[in-house]
């Protein structure tokens, strides 16, 4: 399996065949896309390739964009776990954007190495989206390659979108989320200093920063579980359930900038400079403001204790 930057940087003379989106999120919708790719690279004896573009177009196209469901590095190891041999990281950029269907296919390897294009009705590539299904039907027919269409996934009467899957995360509702996803939602993110209240108050956190924005649920306490470490986000070294905070902090007069706080369970390490996974597992409660310390310090036991037994029983 291989990742690479660019459309051009696949390895010369590769037969494959492909799917092109941002596949944020990476969740059920996609993974029956990847699923067919995998099929149709089978059936013609090429390689799986997924292509995802970054950063997303909208943010290119009209200046400001959707905040993230997925890491990049968890959504480049889930297409590959979902069966795509290569992950092509590929830059969208106005150049990209301003090309029309077929140079975009003839820059795949079009008459060359381009066996087949997997695509669901609603996407689209090329300026001005142009290369629709229905255009890229005609293109194949008149070029040969194989072009399998995926149905959109429904559930409960709509269809399986990142779109609805941020509904959902900022919504609060984590389970519609999960159902979504196929997994729960998680979030990653950079530790930073803090002003060090926390362990102060008996429970030291790992307070997160975000090198882009990301979907994040409605303010309040979280039973979560995190992990770090390792060779990738899905084979981490370390694992801790824990609890987190989300919110603007009022009982210290917070200045409206929201943040994601987490406290570990039987921890105690250095984790400055790590990339944690947050991974939440459900909202115990909304967000307070405490009139003392001592009342906050004792609803900090209390959603501690809740928190171990919520995922003691959690999967």
């Amino acid at each position: 399996m291989t990742t690479v930057r660019d459309i051009d940087a696949l390895p010369a003379g590769l037969r494959f065949v492909a799917t092109v989106g941002v596949f944020d999120g990476v969740h059920r919708g996609h993974a029956r896309v990847i699923s067919v790719l995998a099929a149709l690279a089978r059936q013609t004896s090429a390689a799986a390739v997924a292509i995802t573009l970054e950063p997303h177009p909208e943010k290119v196209l009209r200046g400001a964009g959707p905040a993230a469901l997925c890491d990049p590095a968890e959504r480049i190891e889930r297409l590959k776990v979902l069966g795509a041999g290569s992950v092509v990281v590929q830059r969208f950029d106005q150049a990209l954007a301003a090309q029309s269907a077929e140079t975009f296919l003839t820059r795949l390897g079009l008459g060359r190495h381009l066996a087949g294009l997997v695509m669901s009705p609603e996407s689209a590539f090329g300026r001005d989206r142009e290369g629709t299904l229905g255009r890229v039907r005609s293109i194949a027919a008149e070029r040969g390659f194989e072009l399998s269409e995926v149905p959109p996934l429904e559930m409960g009467d709509e269809r399986v979108s990142s779109t609805r899957i941020r509904q959902a995360v900022e919504a609060g509702r984590l389970w519609d989320a999960a159902r979504l996803l196929d997994r729960r939602y998680a979030v990653v993110g950079t530790v930073v200093h803090g002003d060090g209240r926390g362990r102060g108050m008996g429970y030291a956190t790992a307070n997160l920063a975000f090198a882009e924005p990301v979907v994040l649920p409605p303010n309040g306490v979280f039973a979560v579980r995190v992990t770090w470490g390792g060779p990738g986000p899905l084979t981490p070294a370390h694992r801790r359930d824990g609890v987190a905070s989300l919110g603007v902090r009022p009982t210290f007069g917070g200045d409206g900038e929201r943040l994601l706080e987490a406290h570990l369970f039987d921890f105690d390490g250095d984790l400055y400079g790590e990339r944690l996974r947050v991974e939440f597992v459900r909202r115990q409660r909304g967000e307070k403001r405490f009139t003392s310390i001592p009342s906050l310090i004792r609803q900090m036991g209390r959603d501690a204790a809740r928190a171990r037994t919520i995922l003691a029983r959690a999967r």
